[in-house]
């Protein structure tokens, strides 16, 4: 009997990961590069008021979301608000914005072209393949000319939405992390910043189009609606939205990406 309430213990023990439900410590689920980054500058911060961060480096879109919502991690930081809502649309998931930390300006990349205006007629854009980001990448190819939509207002579009393109651009949808790696395989790619940064493109020098400080693409930690309360989660917003992380995000990024508070 004595072993079976062991083994029960054990079991129990295993449905979270990290510091789920540990008053001393915080899962968080981030993407590299910057989320994991600026992460990483708030932990000692934080670990001085006794809050230990476990830290769940992801290069995806889709798990930091499921886990968070499954309970195995206790909030991400990686997403924009349409991608969220997108999200628990498809998925029937409650995920909630906790704070907007920071805006990460999306932008049109090529190994082919220079400037925007040699991009040819009947060229290949590549965009991200889920509506929340293509319809990013096809919103700031609208407001350069590029392409009409049916809706100019949707954050949703996707190509099936281009109702005018004088250039006959053919669109590939792809996963927004493998973007960056089909660059020598099309004209032009339509990039995420944070997959941009981690394969060494600056959005500044590198992009032929970018979006400008005033993008709605801002990026929050995200959470179940009962994270809003929780100490630790508290503790994590104010150290993200202290003066240290402006300077640090400013000084680091040099304008690739733009606090939000």
């Amino acid at each position: 009997m004595l072993l079976a309430a062991i083994a029960t213990l054990l079991i129990a023990g295993c449905g979270k990961s990290g510091g789920a439900g540990d008053p001393n410590v915080l899962t968080v689920a981030a993407t590299a590069v910057p989320h994991a980054e600026i992460l990483e500058f708030i932990e000692p911060t934080l670990a001085k008021e006794g809050l230990k961060l476990d830290l769940k480096v992801f290069n995806d879109y889709v798990q930091p979301n499921v886990q968070v919502s499954e309970g195995r991690i206790d909030v991400n930081y990686f997403e924009t608000g349409p991608y969220l809502e997108e999200f628990n649309k498809a998925k029937g998931t409650h995920l909630v914005p906790l704070a907007g930390i920071h805006i990460e300006p999306f932008g049109a990349y090529s190994r082919k072209w220079k400037k925007i205006g040699e991009l040819p007629a009947g060229a290949t854009v590549a965009i991200p393949n889920e509506p929340s980001n293509s319809g990013r990448a096809l919103q700031l190819l609208a407001r350069s000319g590029l392409v009409t939509l049916k809706d100019p207002k949707s954050m949703t579009a996707t190509p099936k939405d281009v109702v005018g393109n004088p250039k006959n651009l053919k669109f590939r949808e792809i996963e927004a992390a493998t973007l960056p790696r089909v660059l020598g395989e099309v004209d032009m790619a339509m990039i995420n910043t944070n997959y941009a940064l981690d394969a060494g493109l600056n959005p500044l020098r590198d992009a032929l189009l970018i979006e400008d400080k005033d993008s709605p693409y801002v990026n929050f930690v995200v959470g179940t609606e009962k994270a809003r309360n929780d100490p630790r989660v508290k503790k994590l917003i104010a150290a993200l939205r202290s003066p240290e992380v402006k300077a640090f995000i400013a000084r680091k990024y040099a304008g690739a990406v733009v606090p939000a508070f």
